[in-house]
Parts: structure tokens; sequence; C-alpha cells
């Protein structure tokens, strides 16, 4: 179990490291007083396989072995478990062989969903979810949405402890709660809903106030994106507003993850959040600076939908790899931390990384792009 978390020193040491890699120097942003990656790597497709568990530890270990990564997203439930503990090992061969420090790397997951453990795969989710919480007075079979996510502060207590175990760290540094408003948007009113978050923030501080995470926050697809009168709609400001009565004015509520690529725009065009003090309505972009919320993104190559789209502005251009161009363009919009991107082959690594050695572009040039 490795000690210790992303600190100011161990991810300045780390931006220097890959600097002298010839990482370019606007690769890594200030958030929370981190350099972070302007891309990280994320671990959600593949088979519950040793062949994949390989290759994702490959790919990591390469991705954060040049100085392009320090930045690594997963979940609970991706391959049941086993892209959580391919982390892991990956974690301890970095370390072991003196690559980087647990200090230097950014440890992201999620909870929420229900999942059965890829190690035991003759034991069926239905199977799990009885003999491990339903059994055990941990849930019940109300607490679990159509859609098997799962918001009870017990089973959330348990995710994190799991997690934790999994990757083979003493302290995470950022916890999402994973697709919850879509999950339950049909089941429950929203005053319920935000009801239901705010025992689960409750339960992000208690593991704040024990050291073993970070940072939380909200993953999710479209409720920061859509229409107001859509009943999905949730409003960053509330949001906000929740983690504050939970957990005062220093509380860990400080992250949310969303769509975002060529095609999906919306985060940075779309205005439909309201802040205090704005009198008009303002994108999701806009809401997530003002209120002091960094934004992850996911989906960057629309799940490789747009590695045909051809560009025609040369400032991407420049950039050998497709999928590396298209990272250029998310990385470079305001408001966005870094995209994740999902990969398991180590040719798909060494192209996507490749846009590490780029400096990010000029605003005027992320417009132009934007309103293509």
């Amino acid at each position: 179990m490795h000690k210790g978390y992303a600190t100011e020193e161990g991810t300045t040491a780390y931006r220097e490291y890959a600097i002298t890699n010839g990482v370019d120097p606007s690769h890594f942003k200030e958030v929370e007083n981190l350099f972070l990656s302007s891309i990280g790597m994320g671990s959600y497709l593949g088979n519950q396989s040793q062949v994949d568990d390989e290759n994702i530890k490959k790919s990591l270990e390469y991705s954060v072995g040049t100085g392009s990564v320090n930045v690594i997203d997963t979940a609970l439930n991706y391959r049941a478990m086993l892209s959580e503990k391919s982390i892991g090992k990956a974690l301890n061969s970095l370390t072991d062989r003196g690559i980087i420090r647990r200090e230097n790397i950014f440890i992201c997951t999620k909870n929420g969903y229900a999942t059965n453990d890829g190690e035991y795969q003759k034991v069926d989710l239905e199977s799990y979810l009885k003999a491990m919480y339903i059994d055990k007075g941990i849930i019940q079979d109300k607490d679990i949405s159509p859609s098997y996510n799962i918001m009870n502060p017990d089973y959330i207590s348990n995710c994190i402890n799991k997690s934790l175990c999994n990757l083979r760290i003493e302290t995470i540094d950022l916890v999402y709660i994973h697709n919850s408003r879509e999950s339950w948007f049909d089941q429950v009113d929203t005053n319920t809903y935000l009801e239901m978050l705010s025992k689960v923030f409750q339960v992000y501080e208690n593991f704040r106030r024990d050291g073993k995470i970070r940072y939380y926050g909200m993953a999710t697809w479209n409720c920061f994106t859509s229409n107001q009168n859509d009943p999905k709609y949730l409003s960053l400001w509330d949001v906000v507003s929740v983690a504050h009565k939970v957990g005062g004015p220093k509380n860990g509520f400080k992250f949310i993850q969303l769509p975002f690529n060529y095609y999906m725009k919306e985060p940075y065009l779309f205005n439909n959040q309201v802040v205090p003090d704005s009198k008009n309505q303002v994108s999701l972009l806009e809401a997530a600076t003002r209120l002091g919320i960094h934004v992850f993104t996911s989906v960057p190559l629309f799940q490789g939908r747009l590695l045909t789209e051809q560009f025609s502005d040369e400032s991407v251009n420049m950039i050998p790899f497709q999928s590396a161009r298209l990272l250029q363009f998310v990385r470079s919009v305001p408001g966005i931390v870094a995209p994740l991107i999902g990969q398991k082959q180590l040719e798909h690594s060494k192209q996507n990384t490749a846009v590490s050695k780029y400096k990010l572009l000029e605003k005027s040039d992320v417009i132009r792009l934007l309103n293509l």
C-alpha cells in the first residue's frame, strides 16, 4: 500500500522530469497547487482478461514513464475492478524501479455503479450483489436504480475501501460519484436527488477527514449540459451549495467530469447555467471557472468516430497523429484541465502522448476551431 498522495513538491518534480524528456512546459496546468498533465489516461474499455490487464499496465508504465501523463482515471466498475487492479500493479512497478514516487501522480476513481469482481468471473453481478451487500444488510433492492447505480452511503463507503485496496494506495486523490444524476433523474425528483447527493458528499467528507481521499467530484454525461427544462438537468451552483452545507467553505468538492470533443462542444458553447452575481446564463465551463470547480473531460475521440475527421487548420495538422490532434484541440480549450483518453495498446499510447511535445494552442486558434 503506497502512502501519500499527489503533492505540490511531487508534481513539480514530475513536471521538471517531463521537461528534461522533451515535454513542452505548457503541457502541465496548475490546479489546486498541483502540476497536472493536460492529458490523462483512462481505463474504461477492455475485456476481463489477463491480456488486457497486461496491456493496460504496459500502457500506463509508458505514459507515466515518459513524463507525458501524471493523471490516471479509472472507476471501480471498469472491467469489473480489473482496471483498478491493473493500475495498482503498474504503480508498484513504476515505484519499485524508482521511475516515480506516489507524490508525482494524481489518481482518480469513481464509485456508484454496481459491479462484481472480475477475478471471480463465475460469480455474476446479481449473485455478487446479493452475497456481498443485500444479504449483509448493507443495501436493499430499492437502493439500486434500473441502471444499477447505488447512492446508499454504506455502499459508497464500501466502494472507496475496495478502490484503495485495488489501487494499492492509502489515499485517493479524487473520487467521483459516477453518473448519479443520469441514473436517478427518472426515479426521484430533484430535491430528493440533492438530498441523496448530500449523504454521498458526507461520506466523502468523512473519508477526507480520515486522510483516505483528498478531493471529490461528479463524473457525469449530460446533466450539466442539458436544457433547464430537461428532467436530467442539474445546476452546478446547486451542487456547490450542497457541498458547502455538508463540508463548509473548505469542502472537498473541486472537480467534475463530462464529455467534450470536436462534435460535443456544449460545455463551452451552450449557456444553460446560472451562477451568483450573473444576470445571464453562462456555459458550464464558465460556471465552473467562476465557482472554482476544475473540469476533466471524457470521450475526446468520440469513441473512435472522430479518427476520420479531417482538420483544415494548420494549428493542429502539424501534429503527426489524428488522436493527438484531437487531444490538442480539447486540452487547449479554456476551462478544461485535461481530456481523459482510454488506452490499452502501447502503440496507441505512443501516438496519444505525442501531443505532450507540443505547446498548447493559442486562444484565438481554439475559438476558431470551436466555431468551425
